[in-house]
């Protein structure tokens, strides 16, 4: 009976062995000779060992670079992955930047952006406008398509829903005629609403082929990594530039407010978005816990009405919306119809730490930025342990959410300019990666679009960082001093100056700026000084007291030169008075504060409501918003950002004028810092000395001084969008100043002297 029974099951398994080997589940191998053969057809793809791999060959790989990756890859991709490779909107599903991206267009003129001209007869949304407008008015724009790397429709894409009035009927046909189209090649496409009632899928209506998507609302499962850029869902009443504050105006201890948690919106109760704001009842207590829904809206909203409508909407009628959000320390931020929300943008301003309610979205920029640290994000599925868990957070991290929370909002999301140049710095920083910025500096302050990585990828070069690396700023600085009047007289103010500010201890070099049309004075007439003297004469070529003849341009004082080797750069005019203990101090202040300017005269603005614009004033006063540039210390990387950031108009006009471009970089650095800068010890004189020189040229002798500099006020904050100055009433004096001790006792006795 065993026997019998090994014999059957000896015969079921070479009968299974043949069946596997007739349909090639096992391959044997028929030669040793290599795959050289060329009548060796398995080895061409015929063979049935070969079967899945032939079948394969029918679907075309979107592009090389796939071709060549390998099969045992395939064992360990992630579910994204997956999904990337089984499932697509449009042709492009698989697209990365070093597949579908043209980097050789970026080789020659570095990262330019070119708008399509508006074609006649088509409309633009408001926002798209806006868009455009602000592409047009960065630094990245070129009108030349030769010169261009990327390149943006002038064709209105922000509102694909066909019931809506913004829909722009027959696109694909209009953009496949465009002449540099290029199956979308190196296009980027902006979009804030895709798909239609009742789905509302992320389908635009056409193909975009290969160009990339800057899009609100976009899913995890249809976001293309490093090659898409999710952006956030924004009103039609977005401000375009400068953009408001956040709301948080001081810091509470504890940060507790009115409410722990908050929700004001509509309920759908029926379709996509509806599962999710139909449970918020069930967390409601009208106490700490407020989340409001409304059934009142469209126009049948009757005919789907439950029985829960009209208590809903008796109590979402009884708060006031603004009230809530203001006075609520998190806010939840639930999907709507599409994945993003209004909701979001409002929770960040208002410092309500977002509760991020809606899963699937890839959240704004969540490329460069670490959302863990400004929002909490929760699952639809755990609704119900939401409130334990926001009670569960401790008063210290809620404090450094919803300082996050305002940083964001100011740095990237309080404008529609932000929000494009911060979607175009980042594609910028895929196009040039050995420049790209890091996650601190994206994730802190002043933020990515302040730090410019041209000037330098270690954060210690920047005036920003020194205290979170531990270190300390040099303790040198190069004084560049601005001369615009010819030299007659070894007792000009401007030899003096020159002679104080080679005797600091922490001077390292002297450059003099020569922007005089008279010749210069030979070199045996300039001071025997113990530190270098370089002087440069207007924007030409520069040397150790060697010049060349240019014009004046005065927005050369503020021109990255090679020459400066320190960070911290003294700014001087040539009629400045200044002793040498006045620079020492000063640049004592500054290493405390190397992110901001420090000097000595002081002036300030103040709105003139009968004129209704900024006025200029330089009284002494309690308080004030500028330091100027004729005697200030501030980080080099200013001149940088001066140079690169500012458009060319606003440098055309003050180089016009020969005046204001004290005001401009001090409306630099506090957009900059957000900070006002720092005055310190300075002898009253200092004004009425200045208004004493007598030459010709000085530019405080020009009458029409003050009144361009009112002017310039006004152009600079219509630019900037918003005033960017900030005052204060802080003056930084020497300890035991003015005290009643000896005189020796006190480090900077000289200063009391003056």
């Amino acid at each position: 009976m065993q026997a019998k029974k090994r014999y059957l099951i000896l015969l079921s398994a070479g009968a299974c062995l043949i069946l596997l080997f007739c349909l090639g589940g096992i391959q044997v191998p028929l030669s040793r000779r290599g795959p050289s053969r060329p009548h060796d057809r398995r080895l061409s793809g015929y063979g049935p060992g070969a079967r899945w791999r032939h079948m394969s060959g029918y679907l075309q790989p979107f592009s090389s670079w796939e071709q060549d990756r390998s099969d045992d890859l395939t064992e360990h991709i992630s579910p994204r992955q997956k999904r990337d490779a089984n499932s697509g909107l449009y042709t492009g599903k698989r697209c990365r930047m070093e597949s579908c991206f043209d980097f050789s267009l970026c080789e020659r003129n570095g990262f330019k952006v070119y708008v399509y001209p508006q074609q006649k007869g088509e409309k633009l949304s408001e926002s798209y406008q806006n868009i455009l407008s602000s592409i047009e008015g960065s630094r990245f724009y070129t009108s030349d398509p030769g010169q261009a790397c990327l390149f943006v429709l002038s064709l209105d894409t922000l509102d694909r829903d066909q019931l809506s009035p913004q829909y722009v009927h027959n696109l694909k046909a209009k953009i496949q005629s465009l002449p540099l189209w290029n199956g979308g090649k190196n296009h980027i496409i902006f979009n804030l609403y895709s798909g239609t009632w009742p789905d509302y899928t992320e389908d635009l209506g056409f193909d975009i082929g290969l160009a990339m998507l800057a899009k609100a609302s976009i899913s995890t499962e249809n976001f293309r990594p490093d090659f898409d850029v999710s952006i956030p869902l924004f009103s039609k009443d977005h401000p375009r530039t400068g953009g408001e504050k956040g709301y948080l105006k001081y810091n509470t201890i504890p940060p507790y407010r009115k409410y722990m948690l908050v929700f004001k919106g509509k309920r759908y109760l029926t379709g996509i978005g509806s599962d999710t704001r139909n449970a918020l009842y069930h967390i409601h207590n009208s106490e700490d816990v407020v989340l409001l829904t409304t059934c009142k809206h469209g126009k049948d909203w009757q005919k789907h009405k439950d029985a829960r409508c009209n208590k809903d909407n008796a109590e979402y009628d009884k708060y006031d919306y603004r009230e809530m959000l203001y006075n609520s320390t998190f806010c939840l931020v639930p999907r709507g119809r599409r994945l993003g929300s209004f909701r979001f943008l409002e929770a960040l301003q208002a410092a309500c730490v977002p509760v991020m309610l809606s899963n699937g979205w890839e959240l704004p920029f969540s490329e460069i930025i670490d959302w863990n640290r400004a929002a909490v994000i929760g699952d639809e599925r755990l609704l119900l342990q939401i409130p334990s868990t926001v009670h569960s957070i401790h008063q210290d991290k809620i404090l450094s959410l919803r300082q996050q929370t305002q940083f964001l909002w100011e740095a990237y999301f309080n404008s529609v300019e932000k929000i494009v140049l911060t979607t175009l710095e980042i594609i910028q920083d895929r196009v040039l990666l050995h420049t790209s910025r890091s996650n601190l500096m994206w994730n802190s302050l002043p933020g990515g679009l302040f730090t410019l990585p041209q000037y330098s990828t270690s954060l210690r070069d920047f005036p920003f960082y020194y205290a979170e690396l531990g270190i300390k700023p040099p303790s040198k600085f190069t004084a560049i001093i601005h001369v615009v009047t010819p030299l007659v007289s070894q007792s000009q103010p401007v030899m003096k100056l020159l002679v104080a500010v080679a005797k600091s201890q922490y001077c390292a070099q002297v450059i003099v700026l020569w922007n005089c049309e008279k010749p210069l004075p030979a070199k045996h007439r300039w001071p025997a000084t113990s530190v270098p003297v370089t002087v440069i004469e207007g924007e030409s070529k520069s040397h150790l007291l060697v010049f060349s003849k240019s014009h004046q341009v005065i927005s050369s004082r503020f021109l990255p030169y090679n020459t400066i080797p320190t960070d911290a750069v003294l700014s001087l005019d040539e009629d400045t008075v200044l002793s040498t203990t006045e620079v020492d101090f000063a640049f004592t202040v500054w290493q405390s504060f190397p992110d901001r300017i420090v000097g000595y005269p002081a002036r300030s603005h103040f709105w003139d409501s009968n004129k209704e614009r900024w006025g200029y004033t330089s009284k002494w006063t309690n308080d004030y918003s500028m330091v100027l540039t004729g005697a200030a210390i501030y980080h080099k990387y200013y001149h940088d950002l001066y140079t690169t950031y500012l458009p060319a108009s606003l440098k055309i006009m003050v180089d016009q004028m020969s005046n204001c471009e004290d005001i401009l970089m001090n409306f630099l650095v506090s957009l900059v810092t957000k900070l006002p800068p720092i005055k310190v010890t300075q002898k009253k004189q200092y004004k009425e000395t200045m208004m004493g020189q007598s030459s010709r040229a000085s530019r405080w002798a020009d009458p029409d001084h003050f009144a361009q500099r009112q002017t310039c006020m006004n152009k600079f904050a219509s630019w900037f969008g918003a005033m960017p100055l900030v005052h204060s009433q802080m003056r930084l004096d020497p300890v035991l100043f003015k005290d009643q001790v000896s005189i020796l006792r006190k480090k900077y006795r000289d200063i009391e002297r003056l």
